[in-house]
């Protein structure tokens, strides 16, 4: 009997955009697994982005995209974002955000959780005009503490990059494999489940590192500034995930402003 070969595993493909302005929502585009929802609020507008697919495995792509023109606005996703078990290679993860002269963006994910065995390369670039502020989150928790998981192989690349005008002003790039895990007395990740980076790009951002130092405890933080008036603050934490969570959620309160309507329903 002859054998068929096996058909290819069906791989998710998702892209979700969203293009808003001082007024509200000027465009939206959404394909495959990638959504977008805009709920109303009273404040600052929000974009929340949402994988239909239920996780990431081999071979899926998906992007997300924020361009804010004028005014305030957060972009956030619904709920973690899942990294399973990718044995015939990585997925991968763009996401692309704009922000416009004077606008202020934050772009506050909650937390990616990598399981066993997982790959994941993502990449997000942020594009600020003259006079634009950014607030930049990214948190990882490796595997499920409380159902006894552990990571033992990963192969993860995660790459930020802010540019202003075209010029870079901050890179970030992330890369956690199964042997550093191994290493659980190194200076990487000490044997903690979770990490997460909290960068704020603006003129005088630096002067926000005091306060953060004062008022949030459990972070590392750090100040500075360049010729021509961009500062950078940005604060690190490394620990159990419920505390680098709460420490994440203070800091970002404290440098952007109340958080995205589905961090405070989860929270609560």
């Amino acid at each position: 009997m002859e054998m068929r070969p096996l058909a290819p595993l069906q791989r998710a493909r998702g892209e979700a955009a969203v293009v808003l302005g001082a007024g509200g929502v000027i465009g939206l585009r959404q394909s495959g697994c990638g959504k977008a929802i805009l709920p109303r609020t009273h404040g600052a507008a929000e974009a929340v982005f949402l994988n239909t697919s239920g996780g990431l495995t081999s071979g899926d792509r998906l992007r997300y995209a924020l361009d804010l023109r004028a005014g305030r606005a957060a972009g956030t996703t619904q709920a973690a974002e899942r990294a399973y078990a990718a044995p015939h290679g990585p997925a991968e993860v763009r996401v692309d955000l704009v922000a416009g002269p004077g606008a202020a963006l934050r772009w506050l994910p909650q937390e990616t959780i990598l399981y066993d065995r997982a790959a994941l390369h993502r990449s997000t670039v942020a594009e600020l005009a003259p006079g634009a502020s950014l607030l930049l989150l990214e948190m990882l928790v490796l595997g499920r503490e409380a159902m006894g998981e552990s990571v033992r192989a990963l192969d993860l690349l995660d790459r930020r990059e802010v540019r202003r005008a075209g010029r870079p002003v901050l890179l970030e790039p992330l890369r956690l494999t199964g042997d550093l895990l191994d290493r659980r007395a190194s200076a990487l990740t000490g044997g903690c489940r979770a990490l997460a980076t909290l960068a704020f790009v603006a003129p005088g951002a630096e002067d926000a590192a005091e306060g953060l130092r004062a008022h949030v405890p459990g972070l590392a933080v750090s100040g500075w500034a360049v010729a021509g008036g961009d500062g950078r603050c940005v604060a690190r934490a490394l620990g159990p995930a419920a505390e680098v969570r709460r420490a994440m959620a203070q800091a970002a309160e404290r440098l952007g402003g109340p958080l995205p309507l589905v961090w405070q329903r989860e929270a609560g």
